[in-house]
């Protein structure tokens, strides 16, 4: 063991390669800068050399030998400048350290034996020429290969030795004190070359140990620490990457940004740890199913991921990966907990098609996830003119809406809400309507939800309940108003306040006021928009849910919140007198809402068969096309002092 440590210590002192990966690689790329130099200074002091005996000694040893050499230097230059291009691992490091000292003591002992046979032929001049060259050649050579001491000393052995031989052999004072002049040089310049290669190592291990922090801080600054996978600074950097490459060889890029549908009712119902564990599953399925050398997923945050593809495929190859990635979101994740069951919508974006920069491309990816979202959900949807036609109209709806007087442009019509049975009106729902002196009139269906996502709905919302509590101060009494909450009014206490105040302030009962929430406030704080509800609830107000079973947290929220009523979605009577599976479903919606003595309204009735059917289903409160269009404030009043509201309209 002794004898093994021994070797080692002799291996480090004589600068054999280490076992220590980053110094072997340093000292090859310092070496490899030096090689050029190296066999430049051999090569023209060889020709300077023969220069000198060109005329006294044999052609073939000044001609024939210095092309040799000088072919051989040639050779390991060209050897040379190909490994370039190559990755420099620490595998190949050791190998080109390894053959170095084998290369100079050919070299040595080539040059050297080439010097001193031409030594005879030459005159006084030409002789003291042989020993400079080989001197300097010496030194020179010695100090190129520094960072290889191991061989910078096979050199002075062979090469410095041999001078010294040779000149001690020559018998002349001058001779002796030429042979000890070179070993003091030579010595000298091991010593410099031992000091400047520990120095060296010691510089490599600094910056190996800094290189190994500054990795850490990388890892820590670009990868989500949960799933591991790239973070959304790291994907934003990677895309930046990735589209100046797709701009440079004119390639598609594809961005795709995925959201998962379903996963808070999953971290609502079994806690944050099991959310957490249910998204390191996502991102284990996802990198374990479709990553390769052209796709790479990233964590955005929450529960958005998104994914890069370089070298895009055709349209259809990109829905048909989109519809698999849904699909494998789509199987159950079996947790220790429980075995939970999501689904995941997609928006995709394709340069240079679809987008002019990184950040459009991102842009309309998320858009076509929005769009997705609201039509197809858990479906993949790439992004597309039409979209884009769409995102600038609502882009230019946004901007007017920001700069818009809206205590001006903006009004409020009133839809009947009655007694199924009776068909007496028993409210009005007030609707939003948009005058633009701009863009003209806007449907409300569009420019609220883009107030929404501008973050500017409180400024729509704040005119408009002024404006319908004007109105309805001058109903009849018993006739009640309902008028919707975005989640946007209920997630700070802000916001909260400012509607309290308009409330306190108008002249309308706050008993007779209905504010309606829509399953998407759940989407935000629920504990804070819990508390929210509490408070209008405390000022007599009623707070209905609006589109009720069209969204995922309606069971589970129920009992949490101190509700007066539901609204049943459209979407559920469209073709109820038709369909018997959307009979039974209001049928249950209708017994649930009694169990927990909630009152219900169902919307969007157009029909007289979609009438009937409700009927059947005991006391109901409706309201729709089939009993009248939105009306004007001024008309309402009338509409139900008349009992308008017993003439069906004749609207589709």
């Amino acid at each position: 063991m002794t004898g093994k440590n021994t070797f080692k210590n002799f291996a480090h002192a004589l600068f054999i390669p280490t076992e220590d990966p980053s110094i072997s690689v340093a000292q090859c790329s310092a070496l490899s800068r030096l090689v050029p130099l190296m066999y430049f200074i051999l090569v023209v002091n060889s020709w300077m050399l023969a220069a000198s005996f060109w005329h006294q000694a044999p052609f073939w040893l000044t001609f024939y030998v210095s092309s040799g050499l000088t072919v051989v230097c040639g050779l390991r230059l060209a050897v040379w400048w190909r490994s370039q291009g190559k990755l420099l691992t620490p595998a190949r490091a050791k190998r080109e350290l390894r053959r170095l000292p084998i290369m100079t003591a050919i070299l040595a002992v080539a040059f050297t034996s080439w010097a001193i046979a031409l030594f005879p032929y030459g005159d006084e001049q030409a002789k003291g020429h042989v020993v400079f060259y080989l001197t300097i050649s010496l030194i020179s050579t010695m100090f190129c290969l520094i960072h290889g001491r191991y061989s910078a000393l096979i050199l002075a052995a062979i090469a410095g030795t041999s001078v010294v031989l040779f000149l001690l052999w020559q018998d002349s004072r001058t001779s002796y004190a030429i042979a000890l002049n070179i070993t003091l040089v030579t010595v000298a310049s091991a010593i410099v070359i031992r000091i400047q290669s520990r120095d060296f190592i010691r510089m490599v291990n600094a910056q190996t140990r800094t290189a190994a922090l500054s990795d850490e801080n990388f890892i820590l600054a670009n990868l989500d620490s949960l799933t591991k996978l790239p973070n959304r600074r790291a994907f934003f950097s990677r895309l930046d990457v990735a589209y100046n490459q797709a701009e440079r060889t004119n390639t598609r890029l594809a961005l795709g940004v995925i959201d998962l549908d379903g996963f808070k009712p999953v971290n609502d119902l079994y806690g944050h740890t099991v959310g957490d564990r249910l998204l390191v599953e996502v991102a284990t399925r996802l990198e374990s199913s479709f990553c390769n050398d052209t796709l790479i997923f990233a964590r955005l945050g929450g529960d958005e991921f998104a994914f890069i593809i370089t070298d895009a495929a055709d349209n259809d190859t990109l829905r048909k990966l989109g519809s698999e990635i849904c699909a494998a979101l789509g199987l159950p994740f079996v947790l220790p907990e429980a075995t939970v069951q999501i689904s995941g919508s997609i928006g995709v974006a394709v340069y240079p098609e679809m987008a002019t920069s990184p950040a459009q491309l991102y842009e309309h990816a998320d858009y076509a996830l929005y769009h997705g979202k609201a039509t197809q959900r858990g479906t993949a949807m790439l992004f597309s003119a039409q979209h884009e036609q769409k995102l600038n109209r609502e882009a230019r709806i946004e901007q007017t809406m920001k700069f818009a007087n809206l205590d001006t442009e903006l009004s409020v019509v009133f839809q009947p809400i009655v007694d199924m049975h009776s068909r007496k009106t028993l409210g009005f729902e007030a609707l939003a309507r948009w005058e633009s002196p701009l863009i003209g009139n806007v449907s409300p269906t569009q420019f609220i939800p883009i107030a929404e996502r501008a973050g500017i709905i409180g400024s729509l919302t704040r005119p408009l309940l002024r404006k319908a509590l004007t109105a309805a101060a001058t109903w009849p009494e018993g006739l009640r108003l309902s008028f919707n909450l975005s989640a946007h009014d209920l997630n700070t206490p802000e916001n909260v306040l400012a509607v309290i105040a308009i409330i306190e302030t108008g002249c309308f009962d706050p008993r007779r006021l209905d504010l309606e929430i829509t399953e998407t406030a759940f989407l935000h704080d629920f504990e804070l928009v819990r508390q929210s509800i509490e408070m209008l609830r405390l000022m007599g107000c009623g707070v209905s849910l609006d589109d009720f079973g069209t969204g995922y947290s309606s069971f589970s929220r129920l009992h949490a919140l101190p509700l007066t009523k539901i609204k049943i979605d459209r979407s559920f009577i469209s073709g109820i007198d038709r369909n018997p599976t959307a009979y039974k479903i209001v049928k249950s919606l209708l017994a649930l809402s009694r169990d927990m003595n909630l009152e219900c309204i169902v919307e969007g009735v157009e029909t007289h068969g979609e009438a009937d059917a409700l009927r059947t289903l005991g006391k109901v409160m409706a309201q729709g096309y089939f009993y009248s269009p939105p009306i004007a404030a001024t008309a309402a009043a009338d509409f139900a002092c008349e009992g308008a509201a017993k003439k069906p309209s004749s609207h589709p």
